[in-house]
């Protein structure tokens, strides 16, 4: 399966893509909205940078503890269940007066429903489609969220100006109810991949077996510390300029489509192993040059080019779903994508803690040094991970 109209002729593919669309738009146009809305009530990176990525924290929790449900539950009744709880806690982050202790821990929650979300997601693509096409429907999906938070920070930031923040957030909580009904009407019913009841020690043995195969923990690393850590540099857009933050976001978006179109339908395979660590540097390099505080067209050139990198995430999901037994693919890119947002939140905390001590210019490009540090010491690993790849595949 190498077109996009092969694609999307295959029976259930088009609504799932149109659920997790609508799901991106509803996070990227609430994340600008919290983000200014925190912003402008405290002043503080640090906070700012949490309230938009902070929820991320509790994906581990939802790592550690529930991601046995992405196998076994089914997953229309689960996604729809992920959009309803999205759009319910989204509606009450727009409540007037909402104490900031009380914003966070609705944040927290929300990631902790996420958590699972994801896993679900990924793993029915991995069923809806033949193992030769997730790569090209994964890129799909990651263009789709390139072009919404293209249109979603742009549209988010005329949302905010003319409706307030919280009437952005109501916006968005409509569009996860969207999402959900979506998921609901569009989604077949399917038998969860694995028998048995969601449980803690489901979670942790099916962890423990994923994380006991050296290829596949480098391959979890390289997914989520170096993603993360850039991650955190964005969460810095906004102290770092209040009034083109969106152009910033916008930008980022449109490196991360290109990037995501190139690998996932250009690429030959031949290549795709050589590609990875040169796009994960490509990712981090180019913020070290916000040390300099650029000019406003430099440092929305130099996001488009780092954001190119995150293809890179692609070529790693690949090798995971073929490292990995099919009984068990889904909460293994759960808990990729949980460990990657896990990573964000962190990077976001990071990031905000240094630039309350010095400048976001000067914490966006310190973060960039770390991740091409861990992209540096990660890239022996994978390279032997790469040359028995097939051998050590179930």
């Amino acid at each position: 399966m190498r077109t996009y109209r092969e694609l999307f002729r295959t029976a259930e593919f088009t609504p799932l893509f149109v659920t997790t669309s609508v799901q991106v738009a509803a996070s990227t146009v609430s994340g600008l909205a919290l983000g200014t809305l925190v912003y402008g009530a405290t002043g503080s990176p640090l906070l700012s940078a949490l309230s938009m990525f902070g929820s991320s924290f509790a994906q581990v929790i939802g790592a550690l503890a529930l991601l046995s449900a992405a196998d076994r539950l089914p997953p229309r009744a689960a996604m729809t269940a992920v959009a309803l709880a999205g759009g319910a806690g989204t509606a009450v982050l727009a409540v007037p007066g909402l104490p900031l202790w009380a914003l966070f821990g609705v944040l927290l929650g929300l990631g902790l429903v996420a958590s699972v979300g994801g896993g679900v997601r990924y793993g029915l693509l991995n069923e809806v489609l033949p193992e030769q096409g997730y790569l090209l429907g994964r890129s799909v999906l990651n263009m789709s969220v390139g072009v919404t938070q293209i249109l979603g920070f742009g549209v988010g930031g005329v949302l905010v100006t003319a409706l307030s923040a919280r009437g952005t957030l109501l916006c968005a909580a409509v569009l996860d109810l969207a999402a959900a009904a979506v998921a609901l009407l569009g989604l077949g019913s399917r038998a969860p991949r694995t028998e048995g009841r969601p449980s803690l020690a489901a979670t942790w043995v099916t962890n423990v077996l994923l994380w006991s195969s050296a290829s596949r923990r480098h391959v979890f690393l390289a997914l989520w510390v170096p993603n993360g850590l850039i991650v955190g540099c964005e969460s810095l857009f906004i102290p770092y300029s209040p009034r083109n933050a969106g152009l910033l976001f916008a930008a980022g978006a449109l490196g991360m489509l290109a990037g995501d179109t190139v690998t996932g339908r250009f690429v030959p395979a031949r290549w795709r192993k050589r590609l990875g660590s040169p796009l994960r540097l490509l990712l981090a390099a180019p913020y070290l040059v916000f040390a300099l505080r650029p000019a406003l067209p430099f440092a929305v050139a130099a996001v488009v080019l780092a954001s190119v990198g995150y293809g890179a995430g692609l070529l790693l999901q690949e090798r995971l779903v073929e490292l990995t037994p099919v009984g068990v693919r889904g909460q293994a890119l759960g808990l990729a994508t949980s460990g990657m947002l896990t990573m964000q939140g962190v990077g976001a905390a990071v990031a905000g803690s240094v630039a309350e001590l010095f400048s976001a210019g000067t914490a966006m490009a310190v973060l960039a040094a770390a991740s091409v540090t861990v992209t540096l010491l990660l890239a022996p690993g994978l390279r032997a991970g790469s040359q028995g790849l097939r051998a050590t595949a179930p």
